[in-house]
């Protein structure tokens, strides 16, 4: 209260008065308020966040849980850092702070979101990686906690989730690699249980099935989703006896280090191999340049923080049509490295 307290006497108001002026409260006339704003700015006032915590019920902080570790960010993590940017471009509106809840790779999501949420220090929050079946769902459901999921899971506890359009990346590029000449293609899907590697696996097999063709299951490859896993999936692809002509990559990462294992056995993308995959900044810097599916990660970021937001009794009259249950387009950037066909 010391802060406060030498605001009031330095406007010779009540201690109430400066609170609720402070505090957007419509009880203060304008005069008053304007008077407020401007001596806690000019004495350099801020306000007791903890206290105000308590007096409120809230902590204006939302959680963003990711996973972490070179298994899954493999040299850095550009998707999620320009994802942040447009949540917090949101969040910044109403004055809420984002909090990046880092999961350790080899911990469980679901025990860490546990402890998270004992501690009680976010007042949402937006999880990522979901899996095909993913408790952490339910047990936010339970608990009536305001969540919203960066990807689909079969687990609905009929709460909002935005996902990317891995269906319309499989199927335009299936297509386009059909049209090319292409019989023998090749996929790639996550290490682990994460729900969009069914989601883009099924949808290949169903683009390639409605031109009369099959996708072998030697053709799909497993890999963690880094330079490293890319560059695994390219020997063990140059390693088959028959060969396929074509591959789709599934993560923006992967690229990199595919491009390095074809360059080290002579094999050029867009002469030997027809490659398409996901756009990420190191993309830029690939050669032959890499046809890929783009979309704007900030303007998705803004998305959930609202879809987020829209659930929250405080502040869901602000987003009235905020994207609820929604697929994120991909915009296909067309290059070299699926010249051959």
């Amino acid at each position: 209260m010391k802060g406060i307290r030498r605001l009031a006497q330095h406007l010779d108001i009540s201690i109430g008065t400066v609170s609720r002026a402070l505090n957007g409260r419509p009880d203060v006339n304008e005069e008053t308020r304007k008077r407020v704003m401007a001596a806690a700015q000019e004495l350099g006032y801020v306000p007791n966040q903890s206290g105000r915590s308590l007096r409120q019920g809230t902590t204006n902080i939302i959680g963003f849980m990711i996973q972490t570790g070179t298994e899954i960010t493999g040299q850095g993590d550009t998707f999620f850092m320009s994802v942040f940017d447009g949540v917090q471009a949101v969040f910044a509106r109403h004055k809420l702070d984002l909090v990046a809840l880092l999961c350790s790779s080899e911990e469980d999501p679901s025990d860490y979101l546990r402890r998270v949420v004992a501690r009680g220090f976010a007042d949402g929050l937006i999880l990522s990686a979901t899996r095909r079946h993913d408790p952490r769902i339910e047990f936010l459901a339970e608990r009536n906690i305001p969540f919203v999921t960066l990807g689909r899971s079969l687990t609905d506890a009929g709460r909002p989730w935005l996902d990317l359009d891995f269906e319309g990346m499989a199927q335009t590029a299936i297509d386009r690699l059909v049209a090319r000449g292409h019989r023998r293609i090749a996929v790639t899907r996550p290490h682990d249980d994460v729900n969009l590697g069914y989601v883009f696996v099924d949808r290949c097999r169903e683009a390639l099935a409605a031109h009369g063709l099959t996708l072998d299951e030697e053709l799909i490859f497993r890999s963690t989703p880094t330079e490293a896993g890319g560059y695994q999936i390219a020997r063990d692809l140059l390693a088959l006896k028959e060969r396929p002509t074509a591959i789709l990559l599934v993560n923006e990462t992967i690229a990199i280090g595919f491009y390095q294992a074809l360059s080290e056995a002579g094999v050029r993308p867009g002469r030997d191999i027809a490659v398409i995959g996901r756009y990420s900044p190191h993309a830029h810097f690939l050669s032959p340049p890499l046809t890929c599916f783009r979309l704007s990660l900030r303007d998705l970021g803004i998305a959930l923080a609202e879809t987020l937001l829209s659930t929250m009794p405080a502040f869901k009259h602000h987003y009235p049509q905020a994207l609820v249950n929604a697929v994120w387009p991909m915009e296909l950037v067309e290059g070299e490295s699926d010249a051959f066909g």
